[in-house]
């Protein structure tokens, strides 16, 4: 949520930072005629409220003198003073409602430093890292391997990776991971968290069902609610797309100790996308499925910190491809391009050699108040003052695309794969062949 404050006394920038972020020319100019007609009224009710007060006054004044001609008087006055604040009460809740509606569907703003432009032709790469070898190979080798396959390929190839049999419990972009394809994405996200947890974060199991309310705290409702699986008999839940809705929302409606800051939390939890906007793409594979294992990083900072700590989180998501040995680069999003509630994201991609190009795999973002005003998260400074928070996510990282990278990455000429170094404790061996793979 935006600060109605800042758009009132800075229309004209507002106005252009929205526009910035593809908002439609005239949508603020309509929420501020809205919000003054809403402001009038709620001055209209208060002059009104006074003068209800003056004549109670009025009529207990004449009580006392025992004036029953002023009194009647002064109670008829009351009720039509009182009619009167009913049917404005009325009309400021309509308002208030509009005014809400429109202010709930702007996007964050986007800090001067991010790229202005409509979509993501506009990101600009800020950093690029490769291995200098990997498996054997050079790590920007690409599809011109005659033997490459697609990492979809490789996965089905040794029966690690069932997708026929996903979609007839559950339909299209589900899977099953069998055998050594489920220990490795079990691998996966056990070695994240504990580089999380060394990098000072602390783990959270979150609940994987959560209220509309917390969808609205994080931006994801009311903007995204076709992309969502609600739940429940008057679908009153959701099934989270992201472990970041109920990270940011175990402190909503909270005010927390200024000492508690900068606030560092994770958690594994699966996604849940309809992905109403996608069809069509990635359709094979794990790159977009309706069910994921995703691991968040979130934090909770004051405004001065929140830009620092977003670089932190970002070489944090990176760390995780680095121990991997997985090729990729860091992209600053464009205005056009970024998520709704961010006011600055960059966004890792891991290279994928099958399709000659980057994937993302990970954005981390900075929404600054954005959601800490839907959420009323604030802290308590020295001098008793309150500040809304700022908020960061992070992925670190999207785990099914890990596996996926690793599949395509660390393939061999045979039909195997080669086990990143640092994952091996976790998953006990160091290739996955037909004959290991259950």
């Amino acid at each position: 949520m935006l600060d109605i404050k800042y758009l009132r006394n800075n229309r004209d920038e507002a106005n252009q930072r929205l526009l910035d972020r593809n908002v439609a020319d005239g949508v603020l100019d309509q929420l501020l005629v809205d919000d003054e007609k809403r402001r009038a009224i709620i001055q209209e009710v208060e002059q009104l409220k006074a003068k209800r007060n003056q004549v109670s006054d009025q009529i207990g004044a004449a009580k006392r003198t025992k004036d029953d001609s002023a009194a009647k008087k002064a109670i008829t006055d009351m009720q039509t003073v009182s009619d009167q604040i009913k049917e404005l009460d009325g009309q400021l809740a309509a308002i208030d409602k509009l005014v809400h509606d429109q202010e709930a569907d702007l996007p964050n703003l986007a800090d001067p430093r991010v790229p202005v432009g409509p979509d993501d032709a506009y990101n600009v790469e800020q950093r690029k890292w490769e291995p200098a070898n990997l498996n054997g190979r050079p790590a920007a080798f690409s599809k011109t391997a005659s033997w490459l396959k697609a990492h979809y390929e490789v996965g089905e190839d040794l029966g690690i990776l069932d997708f026929e049999r996903g979609a007839k419990v559950s339909g299209a972009r589900f899977l099953y991971y069998v055998g050594a394809g489920a220990r490795l994405e079990r691998a996966v996200y056990n070695f994240m968290l504990d580089e999380h947890r060394r990098e000072g974060y602390t783990e959270l199991l979150t609940p994987y069902m959560v209220t509309n309310e917390s969808m609205y705290a994080t931006g994801q409702f009311p903007k995204f609610i076709d992309d969502a699986y609600e739940v429940g008999k008057d679908q009153s839940m959701t099934m989270i797309p992201t472990a970041e809705v109920a990270l940011v929302n175990w402190r909503r409606d909270e005010i927390l100790d200024e000492s508690e800051l900068p606030l560092y939390i994770t958690a594994l939890s699966p996604a849940f996308r309809q992905e109403a906007g996608a069809a069509g793409k990635d359709t094979r594979g794990l790159i977009r499925l309706h069910q994921f294992n995703k691991v968040e990083m979130v934090k909770f900072t004051k405004a001065e910190d929140s830009y620092d700590e977003l670089e932190k989180m970002t070489v944090d998501a990176e760390n995780i491809l680095q121990k991997l040995e997985l090729p990729y680069h860091v992209i600053r999003l464009s205005t056009g391009d970024m998520g709704f509630g961010s006011a600055m994201t960059y966004d890792l991609e891991v290279w994928f050699p099958t399709q000659d190009k980057y994937r993302e795999i990970s954005s981390v973002s900075n929404d600054e108040s954005f959601q800490a005003r839907r959420g009323h998260i604030q802290y308590r400074d020295d001098h008793g003052k309150l500040h809304f928070v700022h908020t960061l996510n992070g992925s670190g990282l999207a785990v099914g695309r890990t596996v996926a990278a690793i599949l395509e990455n660390y393939q061999n000429q045979d039909g195997s794969i080669t086990v990143p170094e640092v994952l091996r404790p976790y998953f006990g061996e160091d290739r996955i062949t037909k004959e290991n793979a259950r």
